[in-house]
């Protein structure tokens, strides 16, 4: 799969297609690497990852003080994923593995444009590949997709925090590949239907992307 990059490579990618003016700066938080201070940049971006957010490893306990600084602070911040369930984790929602088990392929979620206004439809589709789920938002967030598989598939607080479950930056190749070599893994008939979903929806990842800048930018 190097083919594709690592996350923060794709998020470059999706990223810079919508402003080539942008510029990114890589924290491996796996090796212990944050940044300095809530200041170190306009925004921050918490991608996805092989871990649990519940799995007891330090460097996922620090990312949560930081984004609990970050909280505090009002600073801007996105999870995608890991990310999404890191920051409701870490603000005090619940997250588990759900008894409906993976969610592949191009998954569409409802929008609730009151609780966010940046949205321009009903709905968005998203290519999608996890088991564990937000069971329950933290305090104070407000759930903003949602679908019958994920719940809690996006949410906000404030005006300072973005949350999706779903992957922006991954294209359907990729998807297809993590698919196919998950397949014991995940069960043939769920890999069938994610391999199916990428001829019947559209992978809606650069609207998406263009709701995260426009987010950053207000």
């Amino acid at each position: 799969m190097s083919t594709y990059g690592e996350y923060p490579d794709m998020f470059t990618r999706l990223l810079s297609a919508e402003d080539d003016a942008l510029t990114f700066t890589t924290w491996n938080v796996e090796v212990g690497e944050l940044p300095h201070s809530v200041e170190a940049a306009d925004g921050f971006l918490i991608t996805g990852s092989k871990s649990s957010v519940y799995d007891d490893k330090a460097w996922i306990r620090a990312l949560e003080d930081f984004v609990r600084e970050c909280h505090a602070a009002r600073r801007k911040v996105i999870g995608i994923c890991f990310g999404h369930q890191l920051v409701a984790q870490a603000l005090g929602g619940v997250v588990a593995k759900s008894p409906k088990g993976w969610g592949v392929g191009v998954h569409c979620y409802t929008v609730d444009r009151e609780g966010f206004d940046l949205a321009d439809g009903e709905q968005f589709c998203l290519l999608a590949s996890h088991q564990d789920q937000v069971m329950t938002m933290p305090p104070g967030a407000t759930q903003i997709a949602s679908n019958d598989h994920c719940e809690f598939a996006g949410m906000t607080l404030g005006q300072h925090m973005l949350t999706f479950q779903g992957h922006p930056e991954f294209i359907p190749a990729y998807s297809r590949e993590i698919m196919t070599f998950r397949r014991d893994m995940i069960g043939a008939e769920r890999v069938a239907e994610g391999i199916a979903s990428l001829e019947e929806r559209e992978h809606e990842g650069s609207r998406i992307a263009r709701w995260m800048l426009a987010f950053l930018r207000r």
